[in-house]
């Protein structure tokens, strides 16, 4: 009897485990399959596109299979300013986003919090532009600085611009568009992050004399950095592909053109798909070494 009750709970033991097993594998395969079909398939076809090499038998946009990995170097060496210029507008964007956003969200979140209606108010003041189309509001800043606009004219009487200068088309305008369509990217990871922040450390600190300025770097700043890693990443990584604000046809020109810009138009115009698809590849390889690099300097138990 007693070697039989052993059988039994050692078999029961073992086979939980297993239809434990099955529950988890039942409930991941969904996601995974979502994943196979929406990002791993398109993902091999495009690196399978990158390496296709010119029908000799063809006409212009007719490739065939190929291993042509030479297709990478010639867009590094084609387009390396191009690259250069997307990460820098990211970068300065971001920094400017960050600078712009964290005020904003410690207001929202430290000093709002004892009125709801007015944090609410706050709050919904930075979603509001999410219900205007991206293109509408690109568009509108182009129209407020444009050429004729009260603003440039003012500029040019003043002599601050010359007469024959002008902002849209520049990269001051292309940065500015960057950091204003992404300001709520970051200011709501800082606000979630800002809104949990317990006042209580900041009194502690004004209490053991710390000034305001060493509370803030000891305090406030350390316990808000999961807010500030998730805001730059969701940030700076839509920034480095967009091709909308750095188009001529809105905020930019040929001068300040983004990677995004250059894979727009082999795709669309020039037909060079091999080239676009060598292009999104080195982007998002660039991307996710960065982001890497920064999470693991930062600590991945931030983003927690």
């Amino acid at each position: 009897m007693a070697f039989a009750a052993f059988s039994s709970t050692k078999s029961n033991g073992t086979s939980k485990p297993k239809k434990t097993g099955r529950v988890v594998i039942a409930l991941l395969a969904p996601g995974l399959a979502y994943l196979g079909a929406f990002f791993l398939t398109p993902l091999i076809a495009l690196i399978m596109v990158s390496l296709q090499a010119q029908d000799p038998y063809g006409g212009i946009g007719d490739y065939i299979p190929a291993f042509e990995i030479n297709n990478y170097f010639l867009v590094i060496t084609e387009y390396f300013p191009h690259m250069f210029r997307s990460f820098s507008y990211a970068l300065i964007a971001t920094i400017l986003a960050l600078l712009i956003s964290y005020p904003l969200a410690y207001f929202i979140g430290v000093k709002a919090r004892p009125y709801p209606l007015l944090q609410k108010l706050m709050l919904t003041l930075v979603i509001a532009p999410f219900f205007i189309s991206f293109l509408l509001r690109t568009l509108a800043w182009k129209q407020i600085f444009s050429n004729e606009s009260w603003i440039v004219t003012t500029l040019q009487d003043t002599g601050l611009l010359e007469a024959d200068q002008y902002v849209v088309g520049t990269p001051f305008m292309v940065i500015f568009g960057l950091t204003y369509n992404f300001i709520p990217f970051m200011t709501l990871p800082l606000y979630t992050s800002l809104e949990r922040l317990d006042t209580r450390y900041l009194e502690a600190g004004s209490d053991l004399y710390a000034s305001p300025s060493k509370v803030f770097r000891k305090v406030t700043l350390p316990l808000s950095m999961p807010g500030i890693i998730s805001g730059t990443l969701l940030t700076f990584i839509p920034i480095a592909g967009d091709y909308i604000n750095a188009s001529g046809d809105f905020l930019g020109s040929s001068s300040t053109a983004m990677l995004g810009n250059v894979i727009e138009a082999n795709y669309l115009q020039i037909n060079d798909y091999p080239s676009a698809s060598a292009l999104s590849v080195l982007l998002m390889g660039a991307i996710l070494i960065l982001v890497a690099g920064y999470v693991k300097k930062s600590g991945t138990e931030d983003l927690l």
